[in-house]
């Protein structure tokens, strides 16, 4: 069973965040095979939302402050282990992470810049495609947004 956490930085052991930067490297450049600064200074200022399942973090994510990122706030870093993926944990992730941000940014749109392909995924919870693709990291992505009250 996946037990879930979500605080500020500021509340987070060294551990919980060498997990968190260790579950990111796994995915994000081990898997995905990109290299990029994925310490990017925005950390601080975000609540992390992990997913944990005998220890090791199988689902996490960062919400981001409006105007830290963009001028709405932000769903970011979203992963899922490999071992976690098709079990529904993503599913949960975001929608813990979308009720979330309602409560810490009421009535407040949610902007998210996507992997074009989770397009359908991030759509299904109200995120609709609001720019043209564009290239990062090598990797095709789009910005979405998700109305408030969705």
């Amino acid at each position: 069973m996946i037990t879930w956490r979500c605080a500020h930085f500021d509340e987070l052991s060294a551990r919980e965040f060498h997990d968190i930067l260790q579950a990111r490297a796994a995915v994000f450049i081990v898997e995905q095979d990109c290299v990029f600064q994925d310490v990017d200074g925005v950390d601080p200022a975000c609540e992390h939302l992990v997913g944990r399942e005998g220890g090791e973090v199988v689902a996490y994510c960062r919400l981001v402050p409006p105007g830290v990122k963009y001028a709405e706030p932000s769903i970011g870093r979203v992963i899922t282990s490999k071992a976690a993926r098709r079990t529904g944990a993503g599913r949960t992730l975001m929608a813990k992470a979308i009720e979330r941000a309602g409560a810490l940014w009421p009535g407040h749109c949610i902007r998210i810049g996507a992997q074009q392909y989770l397009e359908r995924f991030y759509g299904s919870f109200g995120f609709v495609q609001s720019s043209e693709p564009y290239d990062e990291d090598g990797i095709q992505h789009i910005e979405m947004i998700r109305e408030a009250g969705r």
